[in-house]
């Protein structure tokens, strides 16, 4: 039980710094080069981020390049149909509806099944609402699992 009133602070907390590293030597038209080849090799948003990272030292893309990868991708026509974060819940959703067609007794699944369409529900009412996705787009789980 938690006597306490504090949250925890196990996160990372990012630099405060606002232009690009001393040690990086990449001009922020390579870095987007960088960023265009990869998508072009089909590597989402996040694993960009990651690879960037891991491989050539560059921290946060937008502070190199002033803009986000998403920014970049839809300026040289390679953002992705669905946002990132929708089509990972929608491809959860799919496999808890697969678990389920075996298992129809699972409650708990079905009770987690509910939980994330809700939150898939309320992401896309969020992003029609920006213009991420069109204003008719609705989420039907049996027309879903042939897209994704």
């Amino acid at each position: 039980m938690r006597k306490r009133k504090k949250k925890g602070k196990s996160h990372s907390t990012r630099p405060l710094r606002t232009g690009p590293p001393e040690w990086l030597k990449l001009s922020p038209g390579e870095v987007e080069s960088l960023i265009v080849d990869l998508a072009k090799r089909g590597y989402p948003p996040s694993m960009i981020g990651i690879i960037l990272r891991d491989q050539y030292g560059i921290p946060l893309v937008k502070q190199v390049t002033g803009k986000k990868i998403v920014q970049i991708l839809r300026e040289h026509g390679l953002n992705p149909e669905l946002p990132e974060d929708l089509a990972n819940l929608i491809r959860r959703a799919m496999r808890v509806r697969r678990h389920l067609e075996e298992h129809p007794k699972d409650y708990h699944s079905k009770r987690g099944l509910q939980a994330i369409e809700s939150k898939i529900y309320r992401l896309a009412k969020y992003y029609k609402r920006v213009g991420v996705l069109p204003k008719d787009w609705k989420y039907k789980p049996e027309k879903i699992s042939i897209f994704i």
